[in-house]
């Protein structure tokens, strides 16, 4: 859900850039900002607290599973090479490749 539906109306000095979460004007929230706002929402949800960066690997692991290029993953994380990303999550290819052999024979066979 994007923060544009619920500032546009408030404050005309929104800026859409497409960010989950974000302060008033549209801008991201600072790293503290974002931090206590996740725990907030873990806290109200009645989970397990889990800390923000165990979310890198589930996160890259389900973008991957749903197709997203490796690419756009790797920039996403921070990686300075593509190579790193794929070695690191590599474990998520062989059902992905299966996946796509059953694609390519969907379309060339129907």
């Amino acid at each position: 859900m994007s923060c544009k539906r619920f500032l546009l109306p408030i404050s005309s000095a929104y800026q859409d850039l497409d960010l989950i979460n974000c302060i008033k004007s549209g801008g991201g929230l600072c790293r503290n900002a974002f931090k206590e706002k996740f725990y907030k929402e873990i806290k109200n949800a009645a989970v397990k607290k889990i800390k923000t960066r165990n979310l890198r690997h589930p996160h890259a692991t389900i973008l991957l599973k749903q197709g997203v290029n490796p690419k756009i993953i790797s920039e996403r994380l921070g990686h300075t090479d593509i190579s790193l990303t794929l070695r690191i999550y590599s474990h998520v290819l062989p059902n992905m490749q299966e996946e796509g052999v059953k694609n390519f024979s969907k379309s060339i066979f129907g």
